[in-house]
C-alpha cells in the first residue's frame, strides 16, 4: 500500500538532536575538531564592559564570519537568513532550533570593535597548527601578489591637485570620526597617489590591469611554504603599492609565524630587483627570483645592452662598442648606482646611435654599488634549480590564488577601507590553511574504518600462515603472503 505523507506543523518537538542530524563526515565537524575558536574571548575581553546589555558570544560571531568565507555566502544578510534553515550551521554555531538568530549588523559592529588584529591572530594560529602537524618545511618560500577589486566603482575616482586630494582625505577622516569610526592605520598602508582618489574607498589605489581603464583595487601579497602550500604570511596594501616592495616583509612575517629561517626565496621577475637581491643576500637567503633586468632588456629588444659595454676596474670607466669612453658622472641615491656617460655631443655623431639609445642626451650606463653581488644573483636566477623552483611556484601559489578566488570570494572586496580588507584576507588565508590541515591530518570516519579493516585482515592472514599460489618457470608453487606492509600508515589521508 502506498503511503501519502500528510504535512502538518508540530506545536512542540523535544526530540530533535542536531548532533545526530549532522553526518559524521560533515566538513564543519572536521573544522570544529581542528580549530579552537574560543581563544577570541580572551583576545577581545578588553572591548567589553562589566555591565550593560549582554552581547552575542564572540565565539559565535567569529564562527559566523568564518562561515561567510568558508562557503562564500554572498552577504551577511543572506548568511543570517541561511543559518535559520541549515541544521549544520546551527550545530556548528551551537544554536538550537528555537534560538534567535542575531541581526546581521552585529558582525559589522564586532569588526569595528575588535579591529583586524583578532583576525590576524586567527591566521597565525592556523599557521602554528600546520607547523605542529609537520606541514611546513620553512626553508623555501614562494611569494607573489594578486589584485583584489575594491568595493568601489571607477566612476567614484576624482582627479585633482595634491592639495585638493589631501583636503578631501582630511574631510573624509572628519566624517568618519562623526560616525564613531576613527580611521585605522597599519604599517602596510602607503599613500602612493596624491592626485587621484576614490570618493567611496580612499584607501584603494588606482590600478590598470591589461588594456582596461584604471579602477580602485587592493594588493594582496602572499607567501606560501614549499612543503604543502601552507600560507605563512599575508600583507594587504593599496593596489598601487608594487608587489616587489613587500618581499622582505613577507620573509620576516614567515619567520615570525613559523619560527623557522628562510633559506631560499622564490618569485617571478617582478621580484628580481637590485634591492631585493641585496636584501636577501644580507639576510643569508638564496634568491631563486626571476631576473627583472633581463626582462627589461627583452622589452628593449634591438638596442645594445649593458653587456655590450666593457668595464675597466682600474680606470673605473666603460668602453662602448665603437671604442668611446664612458666616465663616472653622478651617484643616484634612490637606485644606489653610479651613472656613466660620454662627453657632451659624442653620441650625436656615433654610427651606432640608433641601435644604442633613443635619448637626446646620449647613452647612460648604470652600475650598482653592489654590482658583483647582483651579477652573482642573476646567474643564480638562470640556474636549473631556480627555474625548477619557479615552475613549482606557478602551481603552488597561482593554484592557491585560484582556489581562493573560486571557493572563497577572494577577487573582490566585501567591505571598504584597508583595515577591513586585511580582515577579509586573513579570514580567507585561515580557511585555506584549515582545509590543508584537514586534508593532510584528519581522516574521515569511513576511511578510518576501511583502514582498520585492512589492518585486521593483514593481521589475520599473517597469523594463519597462508600461502599464495603463483606460476614460476611454468609450474605452480606456493609462497607465504606478505601482508606486513598493510596498515593505516601506508594509506594517505583522503582530501
Amino acid at each position: 500500500m502506498m503511503g501519502i505523507h500528510q504535512s502538518q506543523s508540530e506545536l512542540f518537538n523535544y526530540s530533535v538532536n542536531l548532533d545526530q542530524r549532522v553526518r559524521a563526515d560533515h566538513p564543519l565537524r572536521r573544522v570544529a575538531q581542528a580549530v579552537d575558536f574560543s581563544f577570541v574571548r580572551d583576545e577581545v575581553a578588553h572591548c567589553y564592559g562589566d555591565n550593560g546589555n549582554e552581547s552575542v558570544d564572540p565565539v559565535i560571531l567569529l564562527k559566523m564570519m568564518f562561515l561567510l568565507f568558508f562557503d562564500n555566502v554572498p552577504s551577511e544578510r543572506e548568511l543570517m537568513a541561511v543559518i535559520r534553515e541549515r541544521l549544520d550551521y546551527l550545530w556548528f554555531l551551537g544554536y538550537g532550533l528555537e534560538d534567535d538568530i542575531p541581526n546581521h549588523s552585529v558582525l559589522s559592529k564586532a569588526r569595528k570593535r575588535w579591529g583586524q588584529e583578532v583576525f590576524e591572530r586567527l591566521f597565525v594560529r592556523s599557521v602554528e597548527q600546520c607547523v605542529a602537524a609537520g606541514l611546513v618545511g620553512g626553508d623555501k618560500l614562494h611569494v607573489d601578489a594578486s589584485l583584489v577589486a575594491a568595493n568601489a566603482s571607477k566612476d567614484s575616482v576624482i582627479k585633482g591637485s595634491p592639495e585638493l586630494i589631501a583636503a578631501y582625505k582630511a574631510a573624509y577622516a572628519v566624517a568618519e570620526s562623526k560616525l564613531d569610526e576613527p580611521p585605522r592605520s597599519h604599517p602596510s598602508y602607503e599613500a602612493v597617489n596624491d592626485r587621484m582618489v576614490s570618493t567611496t574607498d580612499p584607501d584603494a589605489g588606482l590600478m590598470r590591469k591589461g588594456g582596461g581603464s584604471s579602477r580602485p583595487a587592493y594588493h594582496h601579497h602572499r607567501a606560501v611554504d614549499d612543503a604543502q602550500g601552507v600560507i605563512t604570511a599575508v600583507v594587504t596594501t593599496s593596489g598601487a603599492v608594487p608587489e616587489n616592495q613587500k618581499l622582505m616583509e613577507l620573509v620576516d612575517q614567515h619567520e615570525q609565524n613559523t619560527g623557522q629561517p628562510v633559506q631560499t626565496a622564490v618569485g617571478d621577475h617582478k621580484y628580481g630587483t637590485a634591492d631585493n637581491f641585496v636584501a636577501c643576500h644580507e639576510h643569508g637567503i638564496v634568491t631563486h627570483l626571476g631576473d627583472a633586468k633581463a626582462k627589461q632588456a627583452t622589452a628593449s629588444a634591438g638596442l645594445l645592452t649593458e653587456k655590450d659595454f666593457a668595464y675597466d676596474a682600474a680606470s673605473d670607466t666603460y668602453t662602448c662598442p665603437t671604442g668611446r669612453e664612458l666616465k663616472r658622472r653622478r651617484y643616484v641615491k634612490k637606485q644606489r648606482a653610479w651613472e656613466y656617460g660620454t662627453a657632451r655631443g659624442v653620441c650625436g655623431s656615433c654610427p651606432l646611435r640608433t641601435r644604442c639609445t633613443r635619448s637626446a642626451v646620449g647613452r647612460v650606463v648604470s652600475r650598482h654599488e653592489r654590482h658583483d653581488l647582483l651579477e652573482e644573483c642573476r646567474r643564480a636566477a638562470h640556474s636549473a634549480a631556480a627555474r625548477a623552483d619557479r615552475r613549482r611556484r606557478q602551481y603552488l601559489l597561482e593554484g592557491s590564488f585560484a582556489d581562493a578566488a573560486n571557493n572563497h570570494g577572494f577577487k573582490r572586496a566585501r567591505w571598504r577601507r584597508l583595515w577591513r580588507q586585511q580582515i577579509q584576507d586573513h579570514l580567507i588565508a585561515t580557511i585555506q590553511n584549515v582545509r590543508i590541515l584537514l586534508a593532510r591530518t584528519v581522516r574521515r570516519p569511513a576511511m578510518s574504518a576501511a583502514l582498520a579493516l585492512v589492518d585486521a585482515f593483514g593481521t589475520l592472514v599473517r597469523s594463519m600462515g597462508s600461502f599464495w599460489p603463483r606460476v614460476e618457470d611454468g609450474a605452480w608453487c606456493r609462497e607465504p603472503i606478505l601482508f606486513s606492509h598493510l596498515g593505516p600508515a601506508n594509506f594517505p589521508a583522503r582530501n
